[in-house]
């Protein structure tokens, strides 16, 4: 069964789920996306859920989720996609956590110090949403990088869940009021003008950094190892305790030694590797693989 959008659209509010309803879309976003739902957010699921119904041209939640869990494979992937991008949360910004990135400067000056001319770094940004994240560890990279004089190299992946973001991501288009944030010079440096409202990575910072999908149920199979620098910030909260040291723990796999896994202050606690040893260093959380 396809997913046959319509053009019919009514103004109502959406209606309400019952206890059952809740649950069962509850299981399958953890079951498929390992993020949970709390009972706080029911009134989003619904809403979310009533919006791509009425797209669609379906009036319950039951035959929605029948459709979703029974339909015909490629369309069911593809509705997956587009409703795993209605109910993922995308907030984010160039920079977000200074502390993290203050980290990340004062160890990639250790990386350039300690490695000869025709090294490379390899960066990964895990739940990289539309790509602001990547483009600044780019930036960062490439800045200090360039300050040292050696000729080093480096390459950062982006991965994440949603299909529609991360094509967002590669085409390196952002909103002019939110790339004026940036640092006058770096914005100078590495974005040129798209058109009044709209500004563009610079190709030579876009050609740095790819794009992949991932789902991070699926850590397993990421073909990224022996990563320099791994980033993943303001994701492990959607996930259940459990499931936070089961990621962290394949992340810490694919560390290569000496390098830097850096989390969001509070997203873990009581966590450790015997693999990694904790960096102390304000305002952040992060490990560094044992060399």
């Amino acid at each position: 069964m396809g997913f046959a959008v319509t053009d019919r659209w009514s103004i109502k509010s959406a209606p309400a789920m019952d206890a059952e309803q809740f649950q069962l879309w509850q299981a399958l976003l953890e079951e498929r996306t390992g993020m949970t739902l709390a009972p706080e957010r029911k009134q989003f699921l619904e809403s979310s859920l009533n919006i791509r119904m009425r797209e669609l041209g379906l009036d319950d939640y039951d035959t929605y989720y029948q459709q979703l869990v029974t339909g015909a494979t490629e369309s069911r992937a593809m509705e997956w996609s587009t409703l795993v991008d209605r109910l993922t949360v995308q907030e984010t910004s160039f920079f977000r956590h200074p502390g993290s990135y203050a980290l990340v400067e004062d160890y990639l000056g250790q990386f350039a110090a300690e490695r000869g001319t025709g090294a490379t770094l390899n960066a990964w940004s895990v739940g990289c949403s539309t790509g602001e994240e990547a483009y600044s560890l780019a930036m960062l990279i490439s800045e200090r990088f360039r300050a040292h004089g050696k000729e080093l190299f480096y390459g950062i992946t982006g991965t994440d869940i949603s299909l529609p973001t991360l094509a967002k991501a590669r085409r390196g288009l952002f909103p002019r009021r939110r790339v004026e944030q940036i640092d006058p010079a770096l914005r100078e440096r590495y974005f040129k003008d798209a058109d009044r409202h709209t500004m563009q990575v610079a190709d030579g910072l876009r050609e740095r950094v790819c794009f992949a999908h991932l789902n991070v149920l699926n850590l397993d199979q990421a073909p990224m190892d022996d990563m320099d620098l791994i980033f993943c910030q303001n994701m492990l909260i959607y996930f259940r305790r459990w499931r936070k040291r089961q990621i962290v723990n394949q992340l810490a796999g694919r560390l290569a030694p000496g390098g830097l896994l850096v989390l969001g202050p509070g997203e873990i606690t009581d966590w450790h590797d015997p693999r990694l040893e904790r960096v102390h260093f304000a305002d952040t959380l992060a490990f560094r693989r044992r060399q």
